[in-house]
């Protein structure tokens, strides 16, 4: 509504009044918004070094799971105990050595589908996603 307002002032009016409009309207509308996509982000997202730490617990209850210590692992996997004892407790590790644990624990095949490319006709912008009116249940 102010940039309309802007647009529609006449030639007479002083430039550091319209810009002052301008900025007004953009700080309102689109840092509202881009706030608001912020704290969406970062409530579904986490950081590479939570992730790290999920993927470790997780491994960690699957070796469990097993009913292999830290040391069966290392001997089965190739991966030193030193290397399993520092992923379990930091989260940190190289993707061979993370592989190998995978390998070892039957669950390499997750890493199959990591980088697979989508199609691009699939791919939808937020903005669309927002916009799509998909009737969630069925009428009888």
């Amino acid at each position: 509504m102010l940039k309309e307002t802007c647009l529609r002032w006449s030639i007479n009016t002083p430039l550091h009044l319209i810009d002052l409009s301008y900025n007004r309207y953009y700080n309102i509308y689109y840092m509202s918004h881009t706030n608001i996509t912020d704290t969406i982000m970062s409530t579904l997202m986490a950081t590479p070094d939570e992730i790290a730490k999920r993927i470790a617990h997780q491994l960690q209850l699957k070796r469990l799971s097993f009913n292999f210590s830290q040391k069966t692992l290392s001997e089965r996997s190739g991966v030193s105990f030193g290397v399993i004892k520092k992923f379990e407790r930091t989260g940190k590790i190289s993707l061979e050595s993370l592989l190998k644990l995978a390998f070892a624990l039957d669950t390499l095949e997750a890493f199959n589908d990591l980088f697979k490319s989508s199609a691009p006709e699939n791919i939808m912008s937020l903005d669309e996603l927002l916009k799509e009116n998909t009737r969630k249940r069925g009428r009888q």
